[in-house]
């Protein structure tokens, strides 16, 4: 390394201290080569292939059984596993280039897993993005039963360990060893991937993004992770390492106080109170009810990119009646599809797009195509008498968009009542303020609506003009630019003037300052992942409203992001 380099920086994940030695953990080597088998032995290939699936399912199930009474959510990354091994239209994919293209059952399984995964990868959304690892994570448990390899395993160490990697599969993460491993740190990955998610639902410190960590750390060396900042130390004194004890007992201090405030009410200091939601990706969801007051976001995207066709309405009928069940009265917005462009559907022709952020998607896909809108609302409204239900367009650009929208909605309304069919009448119908037009009309949009809320992630790269998937662009997608807090702050006084509720579900209310500088500005309902509900809350109750409106009132004057940063930090 020539001189010995201090420290790594990466994107601190997963927050928290960890000191202690590096385990340099590489996976199995797995890499297939397309090779070929005679027409004659398609039938054997095939049987093997049906072997190892079988084998794979087996051993998720034992997975599944060592997790589920600890940590139930954990567990349900092996059922998302067994239902990919299941799939009946991927088993006849792998089984049809057996057969049709002579391939071994190891380049076969490799080829279709890696073109679901390709698929997924191009979602715009991370959470479905996300479910690329599962697909490799399933194909990897196949290949290694084929190949007759045996299982690398992250589930007994002896001592304290800082695990590092080039990258972590979901089943890597979900078998630690919670007793040893002290923290994570790979090469790759971001703050929505399984391995982020698993570390922050295991509080356990994690950094990933870390460059050429595989290459500066030694087998057994000591580390300082330091998951506040997105340091890695390498070299440091005994001092040093001291003062970082003590930083972690302060940190582990503050947790445990923050985890008190889980299941009270979200409000400020002096008592005003803020409501607060969860973003949900799916109608499996594991969050006290007493911790949240509605569901913010229900992206229902999943059923489209985790099906193999078209989702019917008796399909969609059936997920959404159970998610509002399970809400047990809480409102629930449900966001209409949001695909197109960048979301691509295996079963679904798109047109190829030069600017997919620009193009064809969600609700105009939906306009392009409304028998696929007209299915969705029929199963939502249907669902709509079985709790609070909220319905809520994206990438809504103009007053145009959500009068046809609302027409739409209409014309289903009329056809269920012809039909006998019961359906809610008066299911309260929004937008997403995403998209700058519609937010500089916002005074506009609160007479035409019912409720909104601002998608703070959409809304800062079209604000700012910077890709917020291109990290390239990371400078120039400024959450907290002056542009975006003043706009934020003409939304919520359009909507309070109106008297209708405005919330946000964008990454920023799930950032303790990021929320209180929301409340400032005039939020009163935020809705986020439910991890971070304890920390937001614990931030709102340190401070009384007057503050919170007196540092927005500066920031909103202010010039700079670094300015408005500093401002936010009171």
């Amino acid at each position: 390394m020539g001189e010995r380099q201090k420290f790594l920086c990466g994107n601190a994940v997963s927050k928290g201290i960890a000191i202690a030695k590096a385990y340099r953990y590489e996976p199995l080597d797995l890499k297939v080569s397309k090779s070929k088998c005679d027409k004659e032995e398609t039938e054997a290939e095939c049987r093997r292939f049906q072997s190892a699936r079988e084998q794979a399912k087996e051993e998720l199930q034992t997975l599944y059984a060592a997790l589920e009474e600890e940590h139930p959510d954990q567990a349900k990354i092996f059922v998302a596993h067994q239902e990919v091994l299941e799939d009946e239209e991927m088993t006849e994919e792998t089984e049809n280039v057996i057969k049709e293209d002579c391939l071994t059952a190891e380049s076969a399984v490799d080829t279709i897993f890696n073109q679901y995964a390709d698929l997924l990868k191009q979602v715009e959304d991370p959470l479905i993005a996300g479910r690329a690892a599962d697909f490799l994570d399933v194909k990897a448990r196949v290949l290694r039963l084929l190949l007759g390899k045996e299982e690398k395993r992250l589930d007994h160490f002896a001592e304290d360990v800082i695990v590092v990697a080039h990258d972590l599969l979901p089943s890597d993460t979900a078998n630690l060893d919670r007793d040893h491993v002290k923290g994570l740190i790979t090469e790759v990955g971001g703050s929505n991937s399984h391995c982020a998610i698993l570390a922050r639902s295991f509080s356990l410190p994690a950094i990933l993004g870390a460059e050429d960590a595989m290459t500066q750390i030694q087998d057994g060396q000591d580390l300082i992770l330091d998951g506040l900042t997105g340091q890695i130390w390498l070299d440091f004194s005994q001092e040093e390492k001291e003062q970082y004890e003590q930083k972690r007992q302060l940190w582990k201090k503050q947790i445990e106080e923050e985890q008190t405030y889980l299941l009270r009410p979200g409000a400020t200091k002096d008592e005003v109170k803020i409501a607060l939601g969860i973003n949900v990706g799916s109608d499996a969801y594991d969050t006290a009810g007493a911790a949240y007051d509605f569901i913010g976001l229900f992206r229902t995207e999943f059923l489209y990119m985790e099906n193999d066709h078209m989702p019917t309405e008796e399909e969609q009928f059936s997920v959404y009646r159970r998610i509002l069940e399970g809400a047990k009265g809480k409102p629930v917005t449900l966001r209409t599809l949001d695909i197109g462009g960048d979301k691509t559907l295996p079963y679904f022709s798109l047109p190829k797009e030069d600017n997919p952020f620009l193009g064809e998607r969600a609700l105009r896909l939906c306009f392009s195509h409304m028998e696929i809108f007209e299915t969705q609302m029929r199963a939502a409204l249907r669902a709509s008498v079985y709790g609070n239900l909220q319905i809520m367009f994206p990438m809504v650009g103009s007053m145009e968009d959500i009068r046809k929208a609302k027409e739409a909605v209409r014309k289903v309304m009329d056809a269920l009542k012809q039909e006998g069919i019961a359906y809610d009448p008066k299911v309260k119908i929004g937008v997403m303020i995403e998209v700058p037009s519609l937010a500089l009309q916002a005074d506009l949009v609160a007479q035409e609506v019912d409720f909104a809320s601002i998608g703070s992630n959409d809304l800062t790269q079209y604000v700012c003009a910077a890709d917020r998937m291109n990290a390239a662009m990371e400078p120039y997608y400024q959450t907290y630019a002056p542009a975006m807090v003043r706009l934020l702050g003409f939304v919520f006084e359009s909507f309070q003037k109106a008297n209708k509720p405005i919330s946000v579900c964008g990454e920023m209310a799930g950032n303790p300052k990021g929320a209180a500088l929301l409340v400032g500005l005039g939020a009163r309902k935020l809705s986020m992942n439910a991890a971070m509900l304890a920390a937001v809350k614990a931030e709102l109750a340190r401070h009384r409203i007057d503050e919170l409106e007196k540092m927005a009132k500066t920031c909103q004057e202010l010039c700079t992001e670094k300015e408005i940063k500093e401002q936010m930090e009171m």
